[in-house]
């Protein structure tokens, strides 16, 4: 006698899903870069330094350690949807205490840290959204879609700090900008409710199974496995610690460029209007690379994504040098050409790195918030260097910070020729196809 055959099945419902997330990572991805275009006018009208200002985007980065450790517990303890409700009911918490800051008769030593307590709950909030992407992908999508879901749903981030760029110095005063940002959050509550746990019937052999537990996965990853647990070849781990360390530098130097665009660029003659734009052409010209390349990497490169990832680093490494030379007065063109190439390669990557650590691992949210620990705790470290090494005098030259930049990515892309990058996820499910269509045909 045989086993009854599995048979994967797709909903459409799942759009539903990946509308609610990537609207969800718009709303809280506007908070992160929000007051960078707008430090110096912050700094007038609140009467706060530019530290302060930088500590409103870096906190972010500072709380999202431990919470995103602790989504993928949610997870299992609560499923998809009501773990995406909890994070959505403390983002808009997070916006009116920030707004409450705004009051005209608070001093600076009472309303810094309203806004301060604010951001601190949007970095509770925020990798919610983020580390449950590829979870939500492979248990709602087949192998022809899985990539491009994830690759949707985690540009949906920097979309929201593209808009949030965008419209901050363009909405009237700080004041004003925050009571706008609160009202945009606030329609994320009926969004939460697309998002749903897991379908009915799995995708493929992948979406059926439950992730390890996340303090198992890292057990395996240093090479200390208890007895039954998951276990990982050497090759595997080596594998996921240059792609933490990669991903994370990547996207350090992303988000903090983003975070300190005013900064960079006003000591060189760009208004905050211009600053928020260059900005934006990064995170934008990212979104439209990604939204081409994501379908190629499903249907084409569905087995090449490491070799994608050893191609396309050094090109981004020789991008972030080169905005070292091209951060100068009078010289638009070429910064828009240099953080086009930046934002592409590098926001095209960004799923392919998720999705990598999904197939390294094979514990879709616990990978996840590993990887996205690592760029958060690489951008904090950028935030505050970066920020220390302006010059001390007029016009604050934040020179010395872009060859920080440039140079710790140029580094860390060295490592990457090791990176091999095997997809065994996607090699089981591969497999379970192909023993399903044998199953039927006996």
């Amino acid at each position: 006698m045989h086993s009854a055959p599995i048979h994967y099945r797709l909903y459409r419902r799942r759009f539903l899903g990946v509308f609610g997330l990537v609207m969800l990572n718009v709303f809280a991805g506007m908070n992160w870069p929000w007051f960078g275009p707008i430090a110096n006018a912050m700094t007038e009208d609140f009467g706060i330094t530019v530290t302060d200002v930088n500590w409103l985007g870096n906190v972010l980065n500072l709380v999202y350690l431990p919470t995103s450790l602790i989504v993928p517990i949610a997870v299992a303890r609560w499923g998809v949807q009501k773990t995406c409700f909890i994070g959505t009911l403390i983002l808009v918490l997070a916006s009116w205490i920030r707004y409450s800051g705004t009051i005209h008769d608070l001093k600076p030593s009472q309303s810094f840290p309203l806004l301060l307590v604010g951001q601190i709950l949007v970095g509770v909030a925020q990798p919610i959204f983020q580390v449950l992407g590829p979870k939500y992908s492979e248990v709602w999508f087949d192998l022809k879609g899985r990539t491009t879901a994830t690759m949707i749903i985690a540009i949906a981030n920097p979309i929201g700090g593209a808009i949030g760029q965008l419209i901050s110095p363009l909405v009237g005063t700080p004041r004003m900008s925050i009571l706008i940002l609160g009202v945009i959050t606030s329609c994320s509550v009926p969004v939460s409710f697309l998002v749903s746990s897991a379908p009915p019937t799995p995708p493929t052999f992948a979406g059926s199974l439950p992730s390890p537990p996340l303090m198992e996965t890292v057990r395996a990853l240093v090479g200390r496995p208890r007895p039954a647990e998951q276990r990982l070849e050497r090759r595997d781990r080596l594998d996921f610690l240059l792609l933490c360390m990669s991903f994370g530098v990547y996207v350090a130097g992303t988000n903090s460029f983003s975070l300190l665009t005013n900064e960079i660029f006003a000591p060189v003659g760009y208004s905050s209007d211009q600053a928020g734009i260059m900005g934006a052409v990064l995170l934008l010209a990212g979104i439209l690379a990604a939204v081409i390349t994501a379908p190629l990497f499903d249907r084409v490169l569905s087995f090449r994504l490491g070799l994608v990832i050893k191609c396309l680093v050094p090109f981004l490494a020789g991008a972030w040098l080169s905005l070292i030379w091209a951060v100068r007065p009078d010289n638009t063109i070429p910064l828009y050409v240099v953080l086009a190439v930046i934002g592409a390669i590098s926001v095209t990557l960004l799923p392919v790195a998720l999705e990598l650590g999904c197939e390294v691992t094979r514990n879709a949210e616990g990978s996840s918030a590993l990887l996205w620990f690592c760029g958060n705790l690489w951008c904090f470290v950028f935030v505050l260097v970066e920020g220390a090494l302006r010059s001390p005098t007029p016009p604050h030259s934040m020179r010395n910070a872009l060859i920080f930049n440039g140079a710790v990515i140029a580094g860390v892309t060295v490592f990457m020729a090791f990176f091999r990058g095997r997809q065994a996820r996607r090699q089981d499910d591969v497999a379970a196809q192909e023993k399903e269509v044998d199953e039927e045909l006996r």
